[in-house]
């Protein structure tokens, strides 16, 4: 190296040191630390020529053991290492910029056509010296935005003072130059089809990291009275003679500031200052699962994330996590209950937009909010909403709400050229934070109305401990797929003249609304506090020896990892005494000391507590829970028996629990759980007939306690059905129905100890109800009573063999 060549080395480095003096990176995108390892020809790309970034990008590709290329650590490569495709805009605060062949890069491919046998690998790269979407209008945007698209030198010292401490790098996997000279006659030619690849590369990051550019939100809202459907619906107001046509626009344009959002960059980063506090705080970490491929995915389709709704955390968390992963903050869609003072306006400048619970018989605003919508959707947006509509209360996932769905169909209908993807996650806590307000709304106390004080009053929750979050982006639903499959031609047809309301839509919508909360469960992870809930919450009493505990974790945890819903389903690590202690350290369970070995239990407010957490994963041990409570009473059935009754109840477990399986699928489920339950010694079997262990035998306690984890879930069901088997044809109404039910399962619940308030749940009736009606063993006659079919009496003739006989003593009796 010449003495030139050291000094201008030493002089970078010391530049580096003052430059990190003033920065803290985040590394962001697609490449992952154990994938490109080793020495290789290697250059990097970036959009415009900028020595900071260079100094960046030599220091942050250390952490992939890679040569450092101001050293020239490019596999020997005597060219520059760095080279751009954009050249700057000469005007300031212009984001226009010029597709530039740089000398670099001419050199590059010239080099790659010279030796066709070696490879360049092209590793493009962004820096963002802060993030948000560019505002219209704004001088001060160089300070709050990402710098690099606009100005020079000054410009982007400026930024790097203001927002160098929230600095991301963007890596992404790199490109093969070899390949893309496969196809080239000409240095020339790769070097343009390479520039023309990483010019749309960066597009299409940029779109993912930051978003599109933000229209100021007073246009926007000024806008929105103008486009088709609020237009049709102010005229039709006049029509009506319900107002003018002045009146009707300022209304309108009245809903629109109450809808609309207003992402503020200053507030993002407060934002992200005060929730890296708040986890830090009452969490001990987020554990993320499958982000990786939510990153790819999200490079060419607009994402719709569809997360579970568990706690007023959610959103907050998920926003959380896709700002700290270098992805787009979505537009949110909340409840009109949380635009209260000073939490409303900053969950707005946080990207949430206010929705109405209800607006059916307001079609001015109906029409308002579909057209804010699809302006989000056709500028090319991220969204988020909760497909449940309300936050469970009782840790199950609810049956789903389909109307924003429908809307999002609706907009892909009018413009479908970007494509929509929607994005299950699952959010799993090891302790909720409104835990002890849900058992209070579940024994019947009216919920509170957020306020305020509300808000002030949980802080004294902070410095409690509440455990690790685990955020898992489920299997993405593609919409033109799903369209494709289910309404095949849907591109042919016209739907301006409806509305984009087509007759087909809301059975489609009724099933991508299944399919999605479906992914949500097949996505969920099973913390400890889920596993004890599942285990102690099985044993009479709430209550077992450590040494039985510990074996009955360690087995159950061994059968959901051998037969899982899905290959996102995951087990969290560590061993059942980790378990159980982390349990204790949360005051989820309690311990009580013995000569003979401590009992660990659960008192009455702690069972009640676990239910919720039980309820989050029920559905993973639902198959062979039923098949416990089949033969619990070790009498010898067959395998065709046992997948007759499994088949009959599935329908309504299905819909209950969100299974992914048709019916078809189940013999080979049913085939996995029976070789579990036998390997794990609670059946024994001669081939063909399957039998319950002796009685005497330790691992009958855990067959009895495997049936438990369905047996109120049978019982309900009985419920029922013993009220329609009692009183016959046209006596109960739908709703009547429910009540009724509902008042036999809480007393029932009393008399037999059933400590979980969601057994007595008229949500859970009603899907009974519901799917009743669509077996066809119920039908709704035009007064609106309910006629019962002889299918309703066989399916509950199975239901006595699984049901105690106590228990439907008890129900007959409150007949």
């Amino acid at each position: 190296m010449s003495w030139f060549s050291k000094s201008r080395l030493t002089l970078m480095r010391w530049l580096q040191r003052l430059l990190y003096l003033l920065l803290k990176t985040r590394q962001i995108g697609t490449l992952q630390a154990d994938q490109q390892q080793g020495e290789r020809l290697r250059v990097y790309a970036f959009m415009y020529a900028s020595l900071a970034e260079q100094l960046v990008i030599d220091r942050e590709v250390e952490a992939f053991e890679w040569s450092r290329p101001l050293d020239h650590g490019n596999g020997g490569l005597e060219l520059s290492p760095f080279f751009h495709v954009y050249r700057r805009s000469g005007r300031l605060f212009r984001k226009q910029a010029k597709p530039v062949l740089s000398k670099s890069l001419q050199q590059l491919a010239q080099w790659q056509m010279s030796h066709p046998q070696q490879n360049i690998e092209v590793v493009p790269v962004r820096i963002y010296w802060g993030r948000g979407p560019q505002k219209e209008g704004s001088f001060l945007r160089i300070w709050l935005q990402n710098s690099g698209t606009i100005g020079g030198r000054l410009f982007t010292l400026m930024a790097i003072l203001i927002n160098g401490r929230n600095t991301f790098v963007h890596l992404s996997q790199p490109v093969s130059m070899q390949r893309l000279a496969e196809g080239s006659n000409s240095a020339s030619q790769l070097a343009r089809k390479t520039a023309l690849l990483l010019r749309k590369h960066f597009r299409l990051v940029n779109a993912t990291v930051i978003g599109p550019d933000l229209s100021h939100r007073r246009t926007l809202i000024s806008q929105l009275p103008n486009r088709p459907l609020v237009h049709q619906a102010i005229e039709q107001a006049c029509q009506d003679g319900q107002l003018t046509p002045q009146r009707a626009r300022q209304r309108a344009l009245r809903y629109a500031d109450e809808i609309a959002s207003n992402i503020s960059y200053t507030t993002v980063r407060f934002l992200d200052v005060l929730l890296g506090w708040v986890w830090n705080s009452l969490y001990d970490g987020v554990k993320l699962h499958n982000i990786d491929a939510l990153k790819t995915a999200a490079r060419d389709n607009e994402v719709v994330y569809v997360p579970c709704h568990r706690s007023h955390i959610d959103y907050l968390l998920l926003s959380y996590v896709l700002y700290q992963h270098g992805l787009q903050l979505p537009q949110i869609a909340a409840g009109i209950n949380l635009n209260i003072p000073v939490v409303g306006p900053i969950l707005r400048r946080g990207g949430a937009f206010f929705i109405r619970r209800s607006f059916r018989d307001n079609p001015l605003y109906g029409a308002v909010f579909d057209e804010y919508l699809h302006s989000i959707f056709s500028r090319g947006y991220s969204a988020e909403y909760f497909v449940e509509g309300g936050r469970s209360r009782t840790g199950r996932t609810l049956q789903p709400k389909a109307g924003m769905l429908a809307m999002t169909l609706r907009s892909y209908l009018r413009d479908s050229r970007k494509p929509i993807l929607f994005m299950p996650v699952y959010i799993g806590y090891e302790k909720v934070f409104e835990g002890s307000t849900y058992q209070k709304e579940l024994r019947g106390q009216k919920k509170r109305k957020e306020s305020l004080l509300g808000i002030v009053s949980t802080l004294k929750s902070f410095g409690r401990d509440f455990g690790k979050v685990h955020v898992t982006f489920g299997e993405p639903v593609y919409l033109t797929s799903f369209l494709n499959q289910q309404q095949p031609g849907w591109r042919e047809q016209e739907f301006e003249s409806c509305h984009y309301r087509p007759d087909w839509a809301p059975a489609v919508v009724d099933c991508l609304a299944r399919r999605v909360v479906t992914e949500i469960n097949r996505s969920a992870v099973v913390n400890p506090i889920n596993l004890v809930g599942l285990t102690l919450l099985a044993s009479p009493r709430e209550a077992m020896p450590e040494a039985a505990l510990k074996q009955r974790l360690q087995d159950w945890a061994a059968m959901i990892t051998a037969a899982p819903l899905s290959p996102l389903t995951h087990v969290s690590d560590g061993t059942p005494a980790e378990w159980i202690k982390h349990a204790e350290s949360l005051a989820a369970i309690s311990r009580q000391t013995n000569p003979l070995g401590d009992l660990i239990y659960a008192d009455d407010r702690q069972a009640v507590a676990l239910t919720y957490y039980r309820n989050n994963v029920l559905h993973l041990l639902a198959i062979p829970g039923m098949i416990g409570c089949l033969l619990i009473h070790r009498q010898a059935i067959s395998r065709q028996q046992i997948l007759d009754f499994i088949g009959a109840l599935y329908p309504f477990v299905q819909a209950e629990l969100f299974l992914p399986w048709q019916v078809e699928e189940l013999p080979r489920q049913l085939e996995l759980w029976l070789q579990q339950l036998c390997d794990k010694g609670y059946l024994q079997t001669d081939g063909e007939n399957f039998q319950a262990i002796d009685d005497r035998e330790a691992s009958y306690e855990d067959l009895d306690a495997m049936a438990r984890v369905m047996m109120p879930t049978l019982e309900r069901y009985y419920i029922t059905l013993a009220l329609l088997q009692h009183h016959g044809s046209d006596h109960f109404s739908a709703s009547a129905l429910e009540q009724q039910s509902a008042l036999i399962a809480q007393r029932v619940s009393l008399l037999h100890g059933v400590n979980s308030p969601e057994f007595f749940d008229s949500s859970l009736f009603r899907t009974l109800v519901s799917q009743l009606q669509k077996q066809q063993m119920l039908a709704e006659q035009e007064q609106g009573m309910l006629t019962t079919s002889s299918a309703l009496e066989q399916l509950a003739n199975r239901l006595s063999h699984a049901v105690d006989g106590s228990v439907q003593n008890t129900i007959r009796r409150c007949l």
